[in-house]
């Protein structure tokens, strides 16, 4: 486990190097600096994070044989988890230490916490071995009791992926998300066991699959950047009906059971986009527009106001208000469906769907086919 100062960090990045050449830890040092500087701004600037405390003192273990330099690098930090993941991610993109040619290859991302919960675990069984053998009886049947009681708040794993959940994640018609396990127990000691963590910010295939049949489906997250970047994606791939956060730079796995029946009790409600379109406008154009490579682009009232090449279409919706519907000669992709969204368009028809992995809430998807037999 690393070395850092009681109750700075909550994780640590383990890599290791290869230089092909002979270099020294401050080569190491300044290439980690250098290399990443202004990557993903001052944000996730190292030196900035340092000066502030958010990432501790880096550790380089290094040695030289046979004209090649090795070495592992540690970094403790305190930020959330998808900020120490870019982190991460960036340490792989350092090719050059000193002046030599290097390759960096993350090895894991360790949760500090949940090393030191194993170690009080492991402790805390030892403890009660030792107990058992010289409490009375009356002790016996109080210990019996307690641990009864501690079943309540115990996770069960959900889908092939093995998904921290709760007993009733998969029966209650109600289904509230959470970013990982620790949040799942935080919401089991408030009595809520309807509950299932995602584990990352991509949402597994189990989870999209389990809220698709829920009447009701809340998002809980932290309140940080990294609530805010799983509630963007969650949007795009969850029937979300309401969202819950914790208090800004609050996490979940950090409230009492009765801040979080109190904030669940105000879950807002995620309103729904009604899709209004009327279709005749769309009809009149389908025939015009097969085989001619180009697409047509109504406003509000469903008047034709571009026609643009389907080529060109993608960059010109970036720059175009007031749409409401694209019709094209063209395969809907997920880029082009991404551009809708964001531009607050309610439908797209084209002559192709492909494969798309995240339709957002409130936009109609239609094949030309689909809307001439309509």
């Amino acid at each position: 486990m690393v070395q850092t100062q009681p109750g700075t960090a909550k994780y640590a990045i383990y890599a290791r190097f290869e230089v092909d050449g002979v270099v020294e830890r401050p080569d190491v040092i300044g290439a980690i600096f250098g290399q990443t500087e202004g990557l993903f701004g001052p944000e996730l600037d190292l030196r900035e994070l340092q000066k502030t405390g958010r990432i501790g003192r880096i550790e380089i273990k290094i040695t030289s044989r046979r004209d090649r330099t090795y070495g592992k690098i540690v970094i403790p930090t305190s930020l959330d988890r998808v900020s120490v993941a870019i982190i991460a991610a960036s340490l792989e993109s350092i090719d050059r230490i000193g002046p030599c040619s290097a390759k960096v290859t993350l090895e894991k991302i360790e949760d500090l916490r949940e090393v030191k919960k194993k170690q009080i675990i492991e402790r805390a069984r030892e403890i009660l071995r030792k107990w058992e053998m010289e409490v009375s009886s009356d002790t016996d049947r109080l210990l019996r009791k307690l641990l009864e009681e501690a079943r309540g708040y115990e996770v069960v794993k959900y889908g092939p992926e093995g998904l921290p959940a709760g007993p009733e994640a998969g029966t209650s018609d109600t289904l509230i998300l959470v970013e990982g396990r620790a949040d799942v127990i935080t919401l089991l000691k408030a009595g809520i066991k309807n509950v299932i963590a995602l584990e990352g910010v991509k949402v597994p295939e189990s989870v999209i699959k389990l809220a698709k049949s829920k009447k009701k489906v809340i998002a809980f997250l932290d309140g940080d950047r990294g609530g805010d970047l799983i509630l963007k994606e969650l949007m795009q791939t969850v029937p979300i009906t309401h969202v819950v956060r914790a208090p800004q730079g609050v996490e979940v796995e950090d409230l009492t059971p009765k801040e979080v029946l109190e904030l669940l009790e105000k879950a807002e409600k995620i309103p729904g986009k009604a899709v209004e379109v009327s279709m005749e406008p769309v009809k009149a154009v389908i025939e015009e527009l097969r085989n001619s490579l180009e697409a047509v682009v109504f406003d509000e009232e469903m008047k034709p106001i571009a026609k643009i090449p389907v080529s060109e279409l993608a960059n010109k919706l970036k720059n175009m208000d007031g749409v409401k519907a694209v019709v094209f000669d063209g395969i809907v992709t997920q880029r082009i469906v991404d551009i809708a969204s964001e531009k607050g368009i309610t439908l797209l028809v084209g002559c192709r769907i492909s494969d798309i992995a995240k339709k957002p809430r409130g936009l109609k998807i239609m094949s030309f086919d689909e809307v001439s037999s309509s």
